[in-house]
């Protein structure tokens, strides 16, 4: 039997608390967008509203699923449930976006869609080349941090592109 130190169980303690409280907010985070995909859904129209947003949490839930996976780490299953919850939450929101928008959007949403698959398919195979596991478990890690920021700040890339919208608020 493995005789565990006072500060082991305590860390081990404090991280799966950090976990629990991680995936709560997390989950709170994922349902946010509700409200919106009812008055879509009610209008049958995305009107004003992008789809940037829900591409940019999906790439991120599949990275950091992708990272929370043996291969990359171990001991990571909350890791792995959020991202996972996170990732059907995410293509449910995209496919009710793509029902509910215009053609362009539509297409454009598609070619998004696709292209990231296509992107989280070349992050894997690319990762999974990288002999060192820790090396690889750090290059996974640099890219789950970049689209997480990149997840945050996509409204603002909205807003950005969209003067007549920053106009309005101002």
């Amino acid at each position: 039997m493995i005789q565990l130190s006072t500060s082991d169980s305590i860390e081990s303690i404090l991280k799966e608390a950090a976990g629990f409280a991680g995936n709560i907010f997390a989950f709170g985070l994922f349902v946010s967008p509700i409200p919106t995909f009812r008055r879509i859904i009610r209008n049958r129209s995305t009107e004003h509203f992008s789809g940037l947003p829900y591409i940019y949490a999906l790439l991120n839930c599949w990275i950091c699923l992708w990272y929370g996976t043996p291969l990359i780490s171990s001991n990571n299953l909350l890791i792995m449930t959020v991202n996972t919850m996170g990732s059907v939450f995410q293509l449910v929101y995209i496919i009710l976006f793509i029902i509910y928008a215009d053609k362009r959007k539509k297409t454009r949403m598609c070619g998004l869609l696709s292209g990231e698959a296509i992107l989280f398919a070349i992050i894997v195979m690319g990762s999974l080349q990288i002999h060192d596991h820790e090396v690889r478990k750090i290059v996974v890690g640099v890219l789950s941090g970049i689209t997480l920021i990149s997840m945050f700040a996509s409204p603002l890339f909205i807003i950005v592109s969209s003067p007549q919208i920053l106009h309005h608020h101002v």
